[in-house]
């Protein structure tokens, strides 16, 4: 089968189409390696905020500002767009509030913590928005049984564009470093890289990708300050899907421990195994490398061994990549297991996007990715609060708080073991009359 074959897609869905979608997984990549990962994260602790003692603490808890937002919001915006048939149309303004607030970060000096604080929860709700708008459109791209290799096409594709803000990000602060110059003279230029390549690579996506849903008054809210009633009956009816709620809970847990890796694996580098900057960038970049290879090979993979199988298989590897990190005490061990990591992440986060998709009512696809956006979103406050708590508790141990990352997916994969594929998927199409909605 050729490698995007018209087999994958449902009738009418053209290759470039998809190629469009896959698109905004290169565009939004950069934002998470470059900021939130590679660069941005230890220039704030080291730089913005003067390695304060509370720095960390700050950092983590304007992501979990910008993560509980999320929660309260999503679920009543993706409702909002199925009633309106407006998936495209949030795509593209969050889109712009992401590129904006990412280009504004260049203007985050030494002293300005309140700005940055600011600018990155504008940031990564802008970005979380568009992360789950761009996956209610997977359903109706790929057909059920190749699910799982569409969305692993955007996912190993999307680390690409990671890499690609990430390298010319380091190809820059290394001559800027020849140069002479200093962290508040060159990270600033790696975000408008950054919010470049997403500008660029979203166009690409929004000028590609068709708005198939209808607008549908049957379901959604009339606005948007309705959040917080629209999330509890979007609850309320997802309680009648017993396998997506088992989803849910399992994201729940290991989406915590990939929320770890991907808000503080630079700082773990840094501070406890001795990375400089560089040495960082690029043990991200490589990561990224290993990220694509995973996603990609995971999404044929778990269409043929099954999606709770490969999802299982990847939390496995994610309790090894947390023991090993935690027992290392070298650079070459701890490569070791960024390279598990980088296997695991795409593939993990792949398989879950996938199997919401075939558990998701067609006709709420929006709302029930909003409901696993608040599912994800609740785990990155809680994976990175927990290993802040761990090491505030013990006198700044990273390492034990590393080590108690893996018990997150432990529970992840023992939430998984009720998940019934195919009574998920029936309950997805089967005639049930939507609860009476606000509005």
């Amino acid at each position: 089968m050729a490698l995007f074959s018209n087999e994958a897609l449902n009738p009418g869905v053209r290759k470039r189409e998809v190629f469009g979608w896959a698109m905004y997984d290169f565009a939004n990549s950069g934002y998470t390696t470059v900021v939130l990962t590679a660069v941005f994260a230890a220039y704030f602790v080291g730089a913005v905020a003067g390695g304060a003692a509370w720095a960390t603490f700050v950092w983590t808890l304007a992501l979990s500002v910008s993560h509980a937002l999320v929660m309260l919001t999503m679920p009543a915006l993706g409702a909002w767009a199925d009633r309106h048939g407006a998936k495209k149309r949030l795509l593209m303004l969050s889109t712009i509030g992401c590129v904006l607030a990412t280009a504004g970060l260049a203007s985050v000096g030494p002293g300005a913590v309140w700005l940055a604080v600011g600018l990155v929860i504008l940031s990564n709700v802008c970005f979380a928005w568009g992360e789950s708008l761009i996956a209610a459109f997977l359903p109706e791209l790929a057909r059920p049984s190749a699910m799982g290799r569409v969305s692993g096409w955007g996912w190993s594709f999307g680390y690409f564009g990671g890499m690609l803000a990430l390298g010319l990000s380091l190809a820059y602060v290394l001559w800027a470093q020849a140069q002479g110059q200093k962290a508040a003279e060159f990270v600033p230029v790696t975000m408008l890289i950054t919010a470049v390549i997403f500008a660029l690579a979203a166009s690409v996506t929004l000028s590609l990708l068709n708005e198939r849903a209808q607008p549908n008054p049957q379901v959604g809210v009339s606005g948007v300050r309705d959040s917080l009633r629209q999330l509890r009956n979007t609850f309320h009816h997802a309680r009648r899907y017993t396998d997506y709620m088992w989803l849910l809970a399992c994201a729940v847990a290991y989406q915590g421990g990939v929320a770890v890796a991907i808000t503080l694996a630079a700082i773990y580098a840094e501070q406890v195994i001795g990375f400089v900057q560089q040495e960082t960038m690029l043990l991200i970049f490589v990561l990224n490398i290993a990220a694509a290879v995973g996603a990609f090979a995971f999404g044929y993979w778990q269409d043929r061994l099954g999606h709770k199988l490969a999802l299982g298989i990847t939390l496995v590897g994610w309790m090894a990549t947390c023991i090993i990190a935690a027992l290392t005490t070298t650079k070459g061990g701890f490569w070791y297991a960024a390279a598990i990591a980088g296997l695991c992440m795409g593939s993990s986060q792949s398989s879950g996007r996938a199997m919401a998709g075939l558990f998701a009512p067609p006709a709420q696809l929006a709302e029930f990715y909003g409901l696993w956006t608040f599912a994800t979103r609740l785990a990155s406050i809680i994976g990175p609060l927990s290993y802040g708590a761990i090491t505030w508790m013990t006198d700044g141990n990273q390492r034990l708080a590393i080590g108690f990352t893996a018990v997150l997916f432990l529970v992840g994969l023992v939430l998984l073991q009720p998940v019934n594929m195919a009574r998920g998927r029936a309950a997805a199409l089967a005639e049930v009359s939507p609860p009476a909605r606000t509005g």
